[in-house]
């Protein structure tokens, strides 16, 4: 067996094409089938469902196995590359990173210390939902995913918590919110709401609040994006739920203000996950390497907080951590 024929047949699956594949791997149609024909023989299984002509029909069972272990030896061929380099204080290639559109303000910071610390390093950074990162951690395509860390349903993976968040309405400057600083989720509802799509988890953490107070509102604009949701604030009548932290970074609009959003203040543990087992990938090893030492020194929340953190007084507001939906 040779390392090119993984690289084929994971090129294959991941393309769903062999011309494409082929192109991937920088190879003629003929090599790349002849590579993947020859480990069949080697493994004694049929990795691909044949068909009429050279189209794509999917993987076999056992084809799916050996897709499987082929990304795991890829990854830890790579992965000892990396770790060479790391030795060499040297590591070089791609971090990639899956994350909440929530969590956009923090990434900047961690991931400038990153190439501070390895200027070789390029990264890439996706937003995605839990189903996306769970399978990216699992198919070696991502090295650590930041996310809520309660009911995370990534499977058995290594955890480190980083900050708590907690979340405020944003509203136009405006004579009605004049000298307030706190607002009611039932105060909330009753405003004009432009909000997260509803099949985003930060959506149905909302919607799961506003149900334990008896409210349901309907939104009236709805988007991916809470930068998007920010200047709809800005520049119309509508109100929008952000984390607390936007306050501060990356900061609010002209034209806005933010209300702690109080009775109940919840809280979401965010945190950092990374894949299990024997050998941690290099890659992860250096970027939870460096959270760990931020998040020790305490400049992670000072980054999130900034000179005043919006937070509820013990008398009015009543604290509550909800199960997610």
């Amino acid at each position: 067996m040779f390392i090119r024929q993984f690289r084929y047949l994971v090129a294959v699956a991941e393309e769903r094409h062999f011309g494409r594949a082929a192109q991937r791997c920088n190879v003629t149609q003929p090599s790349l089938s002849s590579g993947i024909k020859q480990l069949e023989l080697e493994l004694g299984v049929p990795i691909f469902l044949r068909g009429r002509g050279q189209r794509f029909h999917g993987l076999t069972a056992e084809g799916e196995r050996v897709a499987a272990w082929s990304r795991a030896v890829l990854a830890y061929c790579d992965a000892m590359r990396k770790e060479v380099a790391l030795m060499q204080n040297d590591l070089t290639g791609h971090l990639r990173v899956g994350a909440m559109p929530s969590m956009s303000p923090v990434l900047p910071f961690l991931i400038e210390t990153v190439r501070k610390k390895y200027p070789g390093v390029r990264v890439d950074v996706q937003f995605i939902g839990n189903e996306a990162m769970k399978l990216g951690l699992n198919n070696f395509s991502l090295d650590v995913a930041l996310t809520y860390l309660d009911k995370a349903d990534l499977g058995r993976k290594n955890t480190l918590p980083i900050y708590t968040e907690q979340l405020s309405l944003l509203v136009p400057d405006r004579d009605e919110f004049r000298g307030r600083t706190k607002i009611s989720w039932r105060e909330a509802a009753q405003l004009p709401l432009a909000m997260l799509r509803s099949s985003m988890h930060e959506r149905r953490f909302v919607d799961q609040v506003f149900k334990s107070v008896g409210c349901s509102p309907v939104a009236k604009v709805e988007s991916e994006s809470i930068l998007h949701l920010m200047f709809q604030v800005q520049f119309t009548e509508l109100c929008t739920i952000i984390p607390s932290h936007f306050v501060h970074a990356p900061g609010l609009h002209r034209g806005t203000r933010a209300l702690a959003l109080i009775d109940p203040v919840v809280t979401q543990e965010v945190g950092l996950f990374w894949a299990e087992g024997e050998i941690v990938l290099p890659m992860a090893n250096a970027f939870v390497s460096i959270v760990q030492k931020l998040s020790k020194s305490g400049d992670i929340r000072r980054r999130l907080e900034g000179d005043h953190q919006i937070v509820a007084d013990a008398p009015t507001g009543r604290r509550k951590r909800l199960e997610h939906a």
